[in-house]
């Protein structure tokens, strides 16, 4: 009977150990469990943190490139009437040259002619 107890008293004891072992499994899990989900919450936020910041980049080197193409057409457009202005006084000037020269050389035929 002693032989029975002692197997019984020894299974008992095995047996609490395994459910002791398990609750610390269990808790090992959970704990575990709570820092990767704390984990993937603050690499979330800043995740949202930092697409959040490359948006406002985005926006304000968006605003800053429309900002400047403005500003170079603006100036295309003035130096283009510059150059417009210019070259319509160089053609007035030509014509005006070549009337000049026309005329002499019709006075000239002329004058030859009598």
């Amino acid at each position: 009977m002693k032989f029975k107890l002692g197997k019984l008293l020894v299974a008992a004891l095995l047996a609490s150990a395994s459910v002791m072992y398990s609750q610390d499994a269990t808790t090992d899990v959970d704990k575990a469990a709570k820092d990767t989900a704390k984990g993937t919450k603050t690499a979330a936020k800043d995740t949202a943190k930092g697409t959040k910041t490359a948006a406002k980049d985005t926006v304000k080197g968006t605003k800053t490139a429309a900002k400047d193409t403005a500003k170079g057409a603006d100036k295309t457009g003035k130096t283009t009437a510059k150059v417009a202005k210019k070259t319509g006084h160089g053609i007035v000037k030509g014509t005006k040259d070549v009337g000049e020269g026309t005329k002499k050389a019709a006075d000239k035929t002329a004058d030859a002619v009598k």
